[in-house]
């Protein structure tokens, strides 16, 4: 097997930990390359697994280093709550002889295109959890209309609005009151941050379907990319997201599943912490 490493490492313990790991997983693969600032371009280079040490974060900067030439990823969980880097560093030790041996299963996930135009300007931007179109200091409350399929469909006053993928549905929409997809879904969520009013809620949608955002009031906005990427956006500004022509491929080992990982990660389905009842008689 052959393996890139990547990771952050501006994360405590992510470049101790990549020096401890380093003889370990030598003795079942060939490391490829070893890139913790993630700057290294893979489309020059091939591997059969990805393993990423750090955060969730560090999992969403390497699907998009990796572009167009997705690699299954491995996470080991450095961070503090590792929803898709779901594994510590001792359980990916315990694991990792049955993965050097092919004893996993990879899921694949839904990516997307984000394309940004304004006159004379085109950017386009690969991503794996949401795209936000938010307001911007002042701070003044924004509106923009959705457009699906070349078809107005709502406007939107307040603070934003979040277009998720399923595997982005755990992430800032939940945060907004978006629901939790599946992860297999083929699906976009559409969020609204704050609206001024109570007719508007999260849709769910077809991710075969192209959706448009047109910035129509603002005083100032941004449009963020899985929370990392950073581009002002103007009332000249329309933003385009449709389904990415590669799709996001995640190691799956025995004993792990997704209605777990909500269970641990989220703390779902857990009864409120009563207080104890008083004993009879008290």
């Amino acid at each position: 097997m052959r393996i890139f490493i990547l990771g952050n490492a501006s994360r405590p313990g992510v470049p101790e930990e990549a020096e401890r790991l380093g003889p370990f997983l030598r003795e079942y693969c060939d490391i490829v390359l070893c890139d913790l600032h993630q700057q290294a371009d893979l489309s020059v280079l091939s591997a059969d697994l990805t393993l990423v040490l750090g955060g969730d974060g560090a999992i969403l900067r390497a699907a998009r280093q990796m572009g167009y030439h997705q690699t299954p990823v491995l996470g080991v969980n450095l961070g503090k709550l590792g929803f898709l880097a779901d594994l510590s560093p001792v359980e990916l030790r315990d694991c990792f002889p049955c993965v050097a041996r092919g004893e996993y299963r990879v899921t694949r996930h839904l990516m997307f295109e984000c394309v940004v135009e304004s006159p004379g300007e085109r950017r386009t931007f690969l991503g794996l959890n949401e795209i936000a179109v938010q307001t911007a200091p002042s701070f003044h409350m924004i509106e923009l209309e959705l457009i699906v399929d070349g078809e107005p469909a709502s406007r939107y006053s307040g603070d934003g609005l979040i277009v998720s993928t399923p595997i982005g549905s755990t992430a800032h929409s939940l945060s907004a009151g978006g629901p939790i997809l599946g992860q297999d879904l083929s699906a976009f969520v559409i969020t609204p941050i704050c609206p001024h009013t109570l007719t508007n809620r999260p849709v769910v949608d077809s991710a075969d379907k192209v959706y448009t955002i047109a910035v129509r009031r603002a005083s100032g906005a941004f449009l963020v990319i899985d929370g990392q990427e950073h581009v002002p956006v103007t009332v000249e500004h329309t933003i385009t997201i449709r389904r990415a022509p590669v799709s996001f491929g995640l190691v799956k080992v025995a004993g792990r599943n997704y209605y777990q990982v909500l269970r641990d990660k989220l703390r779902w389905g857990e009864p409120p912490n009563y207080r104890d009842e008083p004993s009879a008689g008290a």
